[in-house]
């Protein structure tokens, strides 16, 4: 893990969530398995983490986490609904408290006019609440990817 401010949020995320007693998962696309990364890098995180899914191709996001196919078609994999039934998905079958799911377009190819290259859903579910926003990051596809693990774990940190 590169970033030290997002190390620093995974452990007072991991901390917290011990303190809570309840747990987290992750439903992974475009970021490739870098939030789980983030997470077991850290001492103690077995303790709160039930696991975690890359779900990188639409077949397995409706597969494993229940994103309907009508989903796919009419917003894509990369839009809020798809994010939003990505985190109803992953809380279910790791039976967590707390998700956070991620799909977006790190290029350089697969970008379009409506979602360019850098576009990146990041979705944060809690016990009370589901949240999901848009982001378009900057940079080659380790940068947009890096960046989305990084602004994932802080959301979370600001809404646990």
């Amino acid at each position: 893990m590169k970033n030290n401010q997002t190390k620093q949020n995974a452990i007072d995320i991991i901390e917290t969530l011990k303190e809570k007693k309840q747990s987290i998962t992750f439903a992974e696309s475009c970021t490739g398995g870098r939030i789980a990364s983030a997470f077991t890098a850290i001492s103690g995180a077995s303790s709160v983490l039930n696991g975690s899914a890359v779900t990188y191709s639409n077949k397995i996001k409706s597969q494993w986490l229940g994103v309907r196919e009508e989903t796919l078609i009419n917003y894509g994999a990369v839009s809020s609904q798809c994010v939003s039934e990505m985190l109803e998905g992953i809380c279910k079958m790791a039976n967590a408290n707390y998700a956070i799911a991620v799909s977006g377009i790190a290029g350089p190819t697969g970008g379009s006019v409506e979602k360019p290259v850098g576009t990146v859903y990041i979705g944060i579910k809690t016990p009370k609440d589901i949240i999901v926003n848009q982001y378009l990051f900057k940079g080659d596809r380790e940068e947009v990817q890096n960046q989305a693990t990084s602004k994932s774990i802080e959301i979370l940190k600001k809404n646990i």
